[in-house]
């Protein structure tokens, strides 16, 4: 029977709502057999989420999903089967959390004068122990006061280009988000690309420059993604040499739109990330990658 994937996932250690040992467990119930946890702009999750997985029916593949900033926009990269002990990618991901705090102290004092009080702080208190305070955090604070109905009519109505709690993002370059990612030895993934938006001309320039600096995957099926963007995305993939992956990124049960697991299959003519020579499981008990291969067959934990 076929391992079954998760890619792209989040923990309290960013803005999901379960811790990582939480995500871990509900991965098992899922039926999961590899599960990728892919904070934003951190890898603090790791340790705990590898602790989990020791003894139980599924491997933890370490990752992050770094912020870019790319033509004016903000891309997020999935760093897969990264060494999140190294000390490069530490420094860039420490730099990208600084500018974050910076950011939410700044939507904070935009809502407060925008007629919101005490937006900041009760951010602060929604991201309990993450690294740093994300926009999600707001947008639950948001919908608690009941300022809107669910967490996207926050972004629309108080977080988009234009809206009172607005702040423009100063993320990694293309560059040095790859850098990052394969100086720790991973592998890149451009997620959920049709979110972004772009038009076609744009879209294959991404996909260009990415490949230029050494990118190995798209994220073709995703929780962001309707099938018929999925099999757009499978043809970009095709055309550009690039490995798909495929990911829910779940944040937790109040989004039941992106369920943990509930991946549908890939388009035809996919070569799934996981069948690159360069793929490679983390062994939670060594602390370590002791294997490297294309084969689905894996010691769990």
């Amino acid at each position: 029977m076929p391992l079954r994937y998760d890619l792209h996932t989040h923990s309290t250690m960013s803005d999901g709502a379960l811790s990582p040992a939480k995500l871990v467990e509900y991965a098992v119930k899922q039926q999961i057999d590899i599960l990728a946890l892919t904070d934003h702009d951190t890898t603090e999750g790791v340790a705990e989420a590898s602790l989990a997985a020791r003894n139980r029916q599924i491997t933890i593949v370490p990752g992050v999903e770094i912020s870019v900033t790319w033509s004016s926009c903000t891309i997020h990269i999935l760093g897969l089967n990264v060494d999140h002990k190294n000390r490069q990618l530490q420094q860039g991901l420490a730099a990208l959390r600084t500018f974050r705090n910076w950011r939410a102290k700044e939507i904070g004092r935009r809502l407060e004068k925008a007629g919101i009080a005490g937006s900041y702080s009760a951010a602060r208190e929604h991201a309990g122990g993450a690294s740093s305070i994300g926009r999600v955090h707001f947008a639950r604070f948001l919908v608690a006061q009941g300022h809107a109905a669910n967490v996207p009519a926050v972004f629309k109505r108080f977080l988009a280009k234009g809206k009172p709690g607005h702040v423009s993002g100063k993320w990694a370059s293309l560059e040095q988000a790859l850098a990052w990612i394969h100086g720790a030895g991973g592998q890149a993934v451009i997620a959920h690309p049709a979110r972004y938006r772009l038009n076609a001309t744009r879209l294959r320039r991404l996909i260009g420059e990415f490949n230029e600096c050494g990118g190995e995957g798209l994220e073709v099926v995703s929780s962001s993604h309707s099938r018929k963007e999925c099999v757009a995305m499978a043809m970009h993939a095709r055309r550009s040499a690039l490995l798909a992956s495929c990911g829910s990124d779940y944040h937790g049960p109040g989004n039941p739109w992106a369920e943990l697991g509930k991946i549908p299959p890939f388009p035809t003519g996919c070569t799934p990330i996981w069948k690159s020579p360069r793929w490679r499981l983390y062994d939670s008990a060594q602390e370590g990658y002791p294997l490297q291969s294309g084969s689905e067959r894996w010691p769990r934990g």
